[in-house]
């Protein structure tokens, strides 16, 4: 053992870090120091995990080159927390590392940005609105709680969680400490961000992926220096390091948006979760429909669980119908009808009511684009992404794009296969919605919100404004109105096909129906009654029946029985290994390959004989990004066993086929 030396975790995709002698200048290091390190040809960033590591007589060892003393050292439960993400997420600890720093340096000018400011400054603080009954119960039982405890909050929509967060935020900061704000990318909304602004002026920063490289470092620097008291983020604003941390808060902890599908495939409320723990703080979780993980925990006492079941200022739910779009088909068959296939008479009633009143309207449909597709009626040839093993989706009526890897290409007036048929739109997307609506109500003012429509920030923001203001009256869109809106004269929402995603191939596709259903049903009737039209070929799906009962418990119970019944989670854990290669037959061959070293190791090893293996299989999107895709998914009772035994199953990778790689994905929410 020598004093000398220091344990590196190197950002480079390395499973083990790095063993470096201190820097010529003799300066002493400490644990979460950020240093620079050579590392081959190239220099690389790292951090300090150990000092007086072992040095190893196999190879001469280099000199740490110099410490980054731009970088804050980061505080021991920081680092306890990180060393924890790495272990259980199976991901290379200097990567992890890495993700805590902003993107540039402190020091470093860029040219002035021209957008809008980040957080709008505001002179005064708004008065707070008076609390109802159960808000203040809600407030008093989380504060009752010393130290690190998990609440799992679940109020209805409508019911005020928001103001519960920023009275649980005021409390805390008069005691000098700071609280960070987890929503999703999706509710970063301009209303959100100034609704806490103007209740803490000058107290706020903002951490999001829309953010240009200086306002994200500005933002950093603003919650590192303790200058802001309060960091709101998407789930990357986790590992802002915060001196002074003393509340984690996670709004619409059910959204599958926290759990990051890319490079460290972690969930951001398990990991809030543990930071929580180590930094022996509370960590309060909020939805209308909380997710089957959380709400089992809070069943079996592990959260602590408040309950908010009414709206603020009594105002009633919404009321829900059911269109049953079979029957729409059967009638208009004998008694053919102008409006859209997709339109029925109620909803088309619906909105001539709206209209008629001069209330507002949102019409909910989770695709986008002018169709789904475009298909030759003659030789049933379909458009197909040629990276993807997906179809291409029709917009404008011109142009097809593949939502994956933004693959377009002009549409034929024929069919390129067949060359005699002309093309035909199939299916149904918001740009379609739209197109229809213009035609048969020229006189609304119509705003669509989809990802091709709203790209930008200052989009967005326009958008809502658009709607505050109500020069526009009908707002048509994607899962992007469906949460964090809110429009006090918005009384009327429908959903066009409810169906979209009853039947994915994924273990959470009715849970994820029934959120989506009741979130976007949520938007209706925030001040006057709502009312909430769906349109569904599926009417006894139950996500719909449960939905139509406002009945969350309901779902639960019958959720978590099918789950359990499965050994899906929350009663087991899983993990799925993908593999990924540039040929098809490396893929399958490594994948194959794998399913014998999971059958060699359970023969092994007693431990794992009621681990179960499933696969291997094709991913159900086979290619992607002209990258073929195979999948191993393991199911297991115990976190630990399950974890010990995707490490040893992917080994040092030293038998994985060039050109292939193999990625583990601890609790994985995505099975596409």
């Amino acid at each position: 053992m020598s004093s000398n030396c220091y344990l590196v975790a190197v950002d480079a995709p390395l499973k083990e870090a790095l063993t470096y002698l201190p820097p010529d200048n003799g300066e002493v290091l400490q644990r979460g120091h950020s240093v620079k390190v050579p590392l081959g040809k190239r220099t690389a960033h790292g951090v300090i995990l150990k000092t007086g590591s072992e040095a190893t007589k196999e190879f001469k060892l280099k000199a740490i080159l110099e410490a980054v003393i731009a970088r804050p050292i980061l505080p021991a439960a920081y680092m306890d927390w990180l060393e924890w993400m790495a272990q259980y997420y199976i991901h290379p600890i200097g990567q992890i590392m890495e993700t805590v720093f902003p993107p540039l340096e402190k020091k470093e000018k860029l040219r002035k940005s021209s957008k809008a400011p980040v957080v709008k400054e505001v002179s005064h603080a708004s008065t707070p609105p008076a609390l109802t009954e159960e808000q203040q119960s809600v407030i008093k039982g989380i504060e009752a709680t010393a130290g690190f405890a998990v609440h799992l909050l679940h109020g209805v929509t409508g019911s005020g969680k928001t103001e519960v967060y920023l009275h649980l935020l005021e409390d805390l900061i008069r005691t000098g400490r700071q609280g960070l704000v987890l929503v999703p990318e999706i509710s970063l909304t301009p209303q959100l961000i100034d609704r806490f602004s103007r209740r803490f002026p000058g107290s706020v920063a903002v951490l999001h992926s829309h953010l240009t490289e200086r306002e994200k470092t500005t933002q950093w620097w603003g919650a590192v220096s303790g200058e802001k008291q309060i960091l709101i983020g998407a789930r990357s604003a986790l590992f802002c390091p915060l001196p002074k941390l003393g509340l984690i808060i996670l709004d619409e902890e059910h959204e599958p948006s926290y759990k990051q599908d890319e490079k460290l495939k972690y969930h951001a409320r398990d990991a809030a979760i543990m930071l929580g723990k180590n930094l022996n703080i509370p960590v309060v979780l909020g939805s209308a429909t909380p997710s089957m993980e959380s709400w089992s925990n809070a069943q079996q006492g592990k959260y602590k669980l408040h309950t908010m079941a009414q709206r603020v200022n009594a105002r009633v739910m919404p009321e829900i119908s059911v269109v049953d779009l079979r029957e729409v088909l059967r009638h208009r068959k004998d008694n053919p009808s102008t409006l859209p296939f997709w339109l029925s008479d109620e909803l088309h009633a619906e909105l001539k009511h709206v209209f008629a009143k001069g209330e507002q309207a949102a019409l909910f449909l989770n695709r986008r684009g002018m169709a789904q597709t475009a298909q030759c009626h003659g030789c049933g040839y379909v458009a197909e992404c040629p990276n993807c093993s997906v179809s291409l989706t029709l917009h404008a009526r011109s142009y097809l794009v593949c939502h994956y890897c933004d693959y377009s290409e002009k549409l034929t007036e024929l069919c390129p296969d067949c060359k005699e048929t002309p093309m035909s739109a199939l299916g149904l997307g918001t740009e379609k919605v739209e197109d229809d609506i213009a035609k048969l109500f020229p006189e609304a003012r119509i705003a669509r919100a989809d990802r091709d429509e709203v790209q930008t920030r200052a989009q967005l923001e326009t958008l809502i404004e658009d709607f505050e203001s109500e020069r526009t009256n009908l707002l048509i869109g994607t899962q992007m109105i469906a949460k964090g809106l809110d429009f006090p004269r918005l009384n009327f929402v429908g959903l066009v096909l409810a169906d979209v995603g009853f039947h994915w191939p994924d273990l959470r596709a009715s849970e994820r129906s029934f959120q989506l259903l009741t979130q976007v049903s949520g938007r209706s009737g925030r001040q006057t009654a709502g009312r909430v039209l769906i349109q569904t070929y599926d009417p006894s799906h139950p996500s719909i029946t449960f939905t139509l009962k406002n009945d969350f418990y309901g779902f639960a119970e019958f959720e978590l029985q099918e789950r359990r019944d499965l050994l899906y989670p929350p009663h087991w854990r899983m993990a799925m290994l993908r593999i990924q290669s540039n040929s098809e037959a490396d893929g399958r061959k490594v994948s194959e390959h794998l399913a014998h070293r999971a059958q060699a190791l359970q023969k092994q090893f007693t431990t794992y004989e009621n681990l179960q293996v499933l696969g291997p299989a094709t991913a159900p999107l086979h290619k992607l990004r002209n990258k073929f895709r195979f999948q191993l998914i393991v199911k297991c009772d115990s976190t630990k066993k399950l974890n010990s035994f995707c490490r040893q199953l992917v080994g040092d990778g030293e038998w994985i086929t060039t050109g292939t790689k193999v990625q583990v994905d601890i609790d994985p929410f995505s099975m596409m």
